[in-house]
């Protein structure tokens, strides 16, 4: 009798047991999903390190096919004369070959980091882009270069650009004036110095979400294009 007694006690806690353990399951498959996007480690082919650099995302001012098996993600600020002499040299070269033949996907991201009329310009930029007019405005504010932090870039002016683009001029002013995107634009600067920038122009040139490649400064344009061409093959 005192068997039997046994046997049902350890039968009981048994299923007990199966019953906690179906509950945690069943609660664990009904978790929601995360939906902010973890940022993967890519390796870089050359040097062997992990790198934390962010995958590319809506958030980010993308040219080219979007499906492109091969990604160039420059870190730039609008005020540095090395990504100026960058922008005139090289980025026009293979924007007009690799990024139109839709071989190249061409990401740009703010290292605004040389003073205040970077994170105003940067801000300035992302607000043409609310008019689907990023590129226009980031090319001229390239060509347009004079300084850094003589008031080439005062917010005066920045709102003139637009004009001459053609932009809505209120909705450009207002954009700009309500600090719309300074979050982001210093979320960008510490995406960045994650990815281990130290200066700009800084690229990096992926092949299936794996680095094959770094830009590190204004470099002569026949190497950048021979580092894209290897990444092509």
């Amino acid at each position: 009798m005192e068997n039997n007694n046994q046997k049902q006690i350890t039968g009981a806690i048994l299923l007990a047991g199966i019953i906690v353990a179906g509950a945690i399951l069943l609660k664990d498959s009904r978790s929601p999903m995360v939906s902010t996007p973890v940022p993967v480690p890519k390796i870089n082919e050359i040097s062997g390190e992990a790198v934390s650099l962010d995958p590319v995302s809506n958030e980010d001012q993308i040219m080219g096919n979007r499906e492109a098996k091969v990604v160039l993600i420059e870190y730039g600020d609008f005020q540095c004369p090395y990504c100026g002499k960058f922008f005139k040299e090289t980025e026009q070269v293979f924007r007009q070959t690799y990024v139109k033949e839709g071989r190249l996907q061409f990401v740009y991201r703010d290292y605004a980091f040389l003073g205040k009329e970077s994170i105003k310009t940067a801000e300035a930029a992302r607000c043409a882009g609310d008019q689907n007019k990023f590129w226009e405005y980031h090319d001229y504010l390239f060509e347009h270069q004079n300084g850094e932090n003589q008031g080439n870039f005062s917010d005066f002016n920045l709102k003139s650009f637009a004009e001459i683009l053609g932009l809505n001029i209120n909705s450009f002013n207002q954009c700009l004036d309500s600090g719309k995107y300074t979050r982001m634009i210093a979320d960008s600067l510490a995406s960045g110095n994650k990815a281990g920038v130290k200066g700009t122009p800084k690229g990096f040139i992926l092949k299936d979400g794996r680095i094959t490649d770094t830009i590190d400064g204004a470099e002569p344009t026949a190497m950048v294009i021979d580092k894209i061409e290897k990444a092509l093959k």
